[in-house]
């Protein structure tokens, strides 16, 4: 497998946000250009000689039960040791803690390779981080202390253990029930679905962030708590010996992700699953969103990355398989063409290209907000960097799966018969992405945050930070003969979107289900919006490359840049209008449809 192109990663990483720079920061003053590239390709090596030859594997023989244990592909163990030995689980955390300390900019710029080779084998490792760093933020210094070190090392794994049968996405409806022992920690009871990583042998433990309610708790999601629940408990003598009541309910079987453990827990079976409060009582649901705003950027990082190893098994393709001749040839003897010289293949590839490197460089400016708001110099900025993070978190999600979805599609046509067996990586790379449309809330919950609440809260303050942001590039752009007119075009995208999010907040104060009714459209067009600021600012570092005199590939690459940026603005940009007007006639098809219609 061809991971991401390495001037790829230096475009996006030091030409596009300007990483170096947060080394003048008193938490990074340790690193440098060296450190990060250094990193990034330890990275690669470990992604490439160990993630990616059991990518197919893991397909084809996915975790089962024998024994009454769940059983792993082997290969499995020692990718993840070597990533948890090279500090990657630890690569953004404290020195103290034995961390890397390293920009959280640069450590999902490193662990997108492993998401690229092998995305079910990387979920582990994401799962456990994601729940680490919830638990850092939120935890008593006797959980941090059990806990902490372990995670980051990779003795311990976590996992999220929200979702239950009855209540699919709808959290006010959970029923896992928690009550005080009186000894300090409470006896969990209940049932969750579709946990992955639930239970397999790769660690020493398992630590589960579990949903529940405690016997007194308000009803819907305000009586929610967030609880610690290990596999194992400590014995007296610290050691995570002890059988903790957590049990195996069976395996989920999806189409996709497959060498990912995906699970039934049953909680409590015997009276004696004991798990200790994460944070405040009742609290739950915002604690839960601490961890769950960080995987939803790391799913549409999954989406994004599987998007990058189609377009790169379709490019290969494309370059290598001789069929047809060009329209115009007239010697039905001659030899065929790379199927590349074609027009519409090039258009499919040149899609691709626009939609996953336009997500990847999106994923990481929001790593990029993670450092700002832990690091910038100034409160102001630290909020400002948070607004936008809030903002970006459902587009970015959302768009990216869908998008990056609609770039693996491509590469199967481009494939053509081949692109639907076994026999190319391709089929796999669209089943794998097919999930992420649905994980850690699907894009339907993702749109109605943004229009219902992100779009809206504090008077519009994050939207309209989003703008003067955006239009700050729009400015830049204005002084560029080669991208005006995308700047043009998106002022004026930009100019849309703010009449159709006052339109349907007006909406929504009269009838907040009609108002939220066509709301995914509203996400599909404030996301390719986003995506044309991200690739006009793309545009103007290539550009300023190109000034700089590179020519050979560094030429190719900057041309290749302003190709993709001009299909995105002609071919994409264009559908916010229809959109635009689509929501602004606030129509009311699919709200007015009855059931019995269907």
């Amino acid at each position: 497998m061809r991971l991401t192109d390495e001037r790829e990663l230096r475009f996006v990483l030091y030409e596009l946000l300007d990483a170096e720079a947060l080394c003048a920061r008193p938490r990074f003053a340790e690193h440098g250009r060296e450190t990060f590239d250094a990193a990034l390709e330890t990275a690669r090596q470990i992604a490439g000689d160990l993630f990616a030859p059991c990518n197919r594997a893991a397909d084809e023989d996915e975790p089962r039960i024998e024994n009454g244990r769940v059983v792993t592909l082997p290969d499995y163990q020692a990718a993840l040791d070597a990533f948890f030995e090279a500090g990657f689980g630890a690569a953004h955390v404290d020195a103290g803690l034995g961390g890397m300390q390293m920009p959280w900019t640069v450590a999902q710029a490193c662990f997108s390779q492993f998401l690229m080779a092998n995305v079910a084998a990387a979920s582990y490792p994401m799962l456990t981080i994601g729940a680490a760093n919830m638990l850092a933020a939120f935890g008593t210094e006797a959980q941090k202390t059990t806990h902490l070190e372990a995670m980051y090392a990779g003795r311990t794994y976590g996992t999220m253990a929200l979702t239950e049968p009855q209540a699919g996405s709808s959290l006010a409806d959970i029923r896992t029930k928690a009550e005080p022992t009186g000894e300090g920690d409470y006896r969990i009871a209940g049932t969750k679905i579709f946990i992955s990583g639930g239970e397999h042998e790769l660690s020493e433990n398992i630590v589960h962030m579990v949903l529940a309610r405690l016997l007194d708790a308000p009803p819907g999601v305000k009586g929610i708590s967030m609880f610690l629940v290990p596999r194992y408990r400590p014995d007296g003598e610290g050691w995570p010996t002890v059988d903790n009541d957590v049990r195996l309910g069976g395996l989920i079987h999806k189409m996709g992700w497959r060498g990912t453990v995906s699970t039934m827990l049953n909680f409590g079976e015997g009276g004696d699953c004991r798990g200790t409060l994460v944070g405040e009582a009742n609290r739950g649901l915002g604690h839960m969103f601490h961890m769950m705003n960080e995987a939803r950027i790391g799913v549409a990082m999954c989406a994004t990355m599987l998007g990058a190893a189609g377009y790169n098994a379709s490019l290969d393709y494309a370059l290598e398989r001789p069929q047809g001749r060009p329209a115009g040839a007239k010697d039905p003897a001659s030899a065929p063409v790379p199927i590349i010289a074609h027009a519409d293949v090039r258009r499919m590839l040149l899609a691709q290209k626009s939609y996953v490197e336009g997500a990847f460089a999106l994923g990481l400016t929001c790593a990029r907000l993670v450092d700002e708001q832990a690091t910038a110099e100034d409160e102001a900025a630290r909020r400002e960097a948070h607004l936008l993070l809030e903002i970006l978190t459902p587009v970015m999600k959302a768009w990216s799966s869908d998008w990056c979805l609609e770039a693996n599609r491509l590469a199967i046509q481009i494939h053509g018969g081949y692109g639907y067996t076994r026999e190319y990586p391709v089929e796999q790379h669209y089943r794998d992405n097919r999930l992420n449309p649905i994980h850690e809330g699907t894009n339907g919950i993702q749109a109605i945050d943004l229009l219902g609440r992100k779009a809206v809260m504090q008077d519009g303050a994050a939207l309209a930070l989003l703008r003067r942001e955006i239009m700050a590039t729009v400015e830049a752009g204005r002084e560029s003969s080669g991208q005006a007119g995308h700047a043009e075009a998106l002022a004026e995208a930009l100019d849309r979107l703010d009449r159709v999010t006052a339109t349907l907040a007006a909406h929504m104060a009269e009838d907040a289900e009609a108002g939220l009714a066509n709301a995914s459209v509203y996400l599909a067009m404030a996301g390719h919006t986003v995506i044309a600021w991200i690739w006009l600012r793309q545009a103007l570092a290539a550009e300023r490359g190109l000034a700089a005199g590179q020519g050979g590939e560094a030429r190719d690459f900057y041309e290749g840049k302003l190709a993709a940026c001009r299909y995105f603005f002609r071919w994409e940009l264009p559908t916010t209008a229809t959109q635009a007007a689509l929501l602004e006639s606030r129509d009311d098809t699919c709200l007015a449809v009855r059931p019995e219609q269907l």
